[in-house]
Formats: C-alpha cells, sequence, structure tokens
C-alpha cells in the first residue's frame, strides 16, 4: 500500500507513533507488564503554561477509559484529558535536542520552553 492509499486517519484520535509504541513496549517489558498493557495518556493543572503532560504505564485500563490500539500499544485515556488531547501524535526522539515522549498537541495555544506543560 502506498502513502498515498493509506486510510485516512480521524483527526479527532490520539495517535502513537512507531517508535514511541517500540519504546513503550521496551519500558513496559523492563516493568514487568504482560501483554495487553497500556499507556495512559492524559494532562493535569500545572506547569509553566497552565497544563501538563502525564505518561504512564499501566496493565489494565479503567472502565471509563476511552482506548485507542495503534502500533500494537494500547492508549487508556480519561474523558477530562481527552477532550485536550484530541488530534495529538505521542512521538519518541532520541535526537540531540531531547529524549524522551514527545507531545504534537494541534489544540496547544502555547507551549513552555521544556514542551511539558501547555495552554488551551
Amino acid at each position: 500500500m502506498t502513502t498515498a492509499q493509506k486510510p485516512a486517519i480521524p483527526p479527532n484520535m490520539i495517535h502513537i507513533t512507531g517508535k514511541a509504541a517500540e519504546k513503550a513496549k521496551f519500558f513496559a517489558e523492563k516493568q514487568g507488564l504482560q501483554p495487553g498493557f497500556g499507556v495512559r495518556v492524559g494532562v493535569k493543572g500545572g506547569g509553566c503554561s497552565g497544563l501538563v503532560y502525564n505518561l504512564e504505564l499501566e496493565q489494565d485500563a479503567k472502565p471509563e477509559d476511552k482506548v485507542i490500539e495503534e502500533n500494537g500499544v494500547k492508549l487508556f485515556i480519561d474523558k477530562k484529558s481527552y477532550v485536550f488531547l484530541a488530534g495529538t501524535i505521542l512521538d519518541f526522539s532520541d535526537g540531540l535536542n531531547g529524549k524522551g515522549f514527545q507531545f504534537q498537541n494541534p489544540s496547544a495555544k502555547s507551549t513552555c520552553g521544556c514542551g511539558n506543560s501547555f495552554a488551551v
């Protein structure tokens, strides 16, 4: 399938890149999590810009979570966070400008210098 033939990805979903998914699997294995684990993606108040991203590995989703599976990894998102994260891409960078998970959030109107907090 060529790039032009790929199905359109809904813009309101939260996505995890292949590289971020592989790193999540690596860290989950180191923590002893079983297959079917998920990455809890959320936001909470704080930081320089008002909201801070939260990222954790968990074995199971909570009943009220929205669950999205992409690249072999489940994302667990609570309903309140989903409003702020719709359309976000979770990526992983290991370049010279920083190492770790990165959020590309189209809803963020501004971000702090470190990229860990944002405002909508």
